[in-house]
């Protein structure tokens, strides 16, 4: 039933038809995860789970995201496994081991882009990749770095990385990007920390340089640095999508918010179209997308259910609740319908001004006490130490 989804907007489905629709593939998925996973299926049993009583997706149990560090879980046989991900951890964490078949790497690669295509289009754009190429030579053991990467290069006219093994910034990289396909639109991917540190401090950087020379310019002084574009800047990106997701821990710490960041990051380098996403490696390819008007989205591909604190019931629409996410795509694992360690509220559904159906969401970060594991915070817990 997985290929009528395709067939759809990701987000065109209103709330009746997206429930009707995720509670027939979820059952279904339930099942083949019963019969093919021996430690979900105790976990079944040990809630007591009966199928004839699922009026809804959101009846079937949650399983608790924790328990991929503790097993390893999987519904496929150890030969069919094609590649195994793994979640982000600071230094001496546990991590999640995600075991992917081909046919769930498959559907988790076109649904991404299925989703994407919504924001900027079809055309397969060049793409500059906020990171060191040496986060993909592992290729059967992938991080959620590698794994966000790797699901991407199948949009991508062309990839290019343009930071450095030590993450410095690669000008040289940087300026052949600009100056074969600056002038038309492209896409900036990077986890939100690693752009903030590693893009936006050193263009800021240069961008103050340059000011000072302008300033200077009056007197007579010259400091050797100028703009080659008319927005002032050394490196002018302003035909950018900028992609970014991971977790806003440690940029929060230097009190600066979502907003700020945008507008910050915009001033130096020309870039007005924003996406973030929320998504985690345990349902890579189900990513909820920021639209133009800073709401994450709900695709038809998944679901987000925020749940009481004490009692586990649904969450009003405004209400913080530690957050359910539910996804058809894992077929080779049984990450279906997952209880995260995050918080978040759900701000409205089906009456998003950018017109799209389905969920808007709020990510409000990590439980009390939970340990950090965003792709952001980890790296940038591991890079200030």
């Amino acid at each position: 039933m997985i290929d009528e989804f395709f067939e759809v907007s990701p987000y065109e489905w209103d709330r009746e038809k997206k429930e009707q629709k995720l509670t027939k593939e979820l059952i279904e998925l339930t099942k083949h995860h019963r019969e093919n996973c021996p430690e979900y299926a105790s976990f079944l049993n040990a809630v007591g789970y009966d199928e004839s009583k699922v009026k809804s997706y959101k009846d079937i149990p949650f399983f608790p995201v924790r328990l991929f560090k503790e097993r390893e879980l999987k519904s496929i046989p150890d030969d069919s496994v094609f590649k195994t991900m793994t979640s982000s951890g600071t230094s001496g964490q546990k991590v999640s081991k995600i075991f992917v078949d081909q046919e769930t790497a498959m559907l988790q690669q076109k649904t991404m882009i299925h989703i994407l295509n919504d924001f900027w289009g079809k055309q397969r754009l060049p793409m500059m990749i906020i990171d060191t190429p040496k986060v993909m030579k592992d290729r059967t053991m992938f991080s959620a770095r590698g794994a966000a990467i790797m699901g991407l290069q199948f949009m991508a006219r062309k990839m290019v990385y343009v930071l450095n093994d030590d993450m410095s910034l690669n000008e040289e990289a940087l300026g052949e990007f600009l100056e074969k396909y600056g002038d038309k639109p492209f896409v900036i991917f990077g986890f939100t920390f690693m752009v903030w540190e590693h893009l936006y401090k050193q263009l800021e950087m240069q961008k103050n340089k340059i000011d000072k020379l302008n300033s200077n310019e009056k007197t007579g002084h010259c400091f050797g640095l100028k703009s080659d574009n008319n927005h002032g800047l050394k490196y002018d990106l302003s035909n950018a999508w900028l992609f970014t997701g991971g977790g806003w821990k440690k940029i929060e710490e230097e009190k600066v918010s979502r907003e700020e960041f945008k507008k910050r990051v915009g001033e130096v380098t020309g870039i007005t179209h924003f996406i973030d996403h929320y998504g985690m490696v345990e349902q890579t390819g189900c990513i909820y997308a920021e639209c133009e008007c800073g709401h994450l989205h709900a695709s038809i591909f998944s679901d987000v259910i925020p749940r009481r604190y004490d009692t586990w019931e649904e969450c009003e629409i405004g209400e913080k609740g530690i957050l359910q996410v539910v996804s058809v795509l894992p077929h080779s694992y049984p990450g279906h319908s997952l209880l995260t360690e995050d918080e978040g509220i759900v701000l409205g559904e089906d009456d998003c001004p950018c017109g799209r159906k389905g969920k808007y969401v709020q990510i409000l970060g990590r439980i009390k006490k939970a340990e950090v594991r965003g792709c952001s915070d980890t790296y940038a817990t591991d890079y200030a130490k």
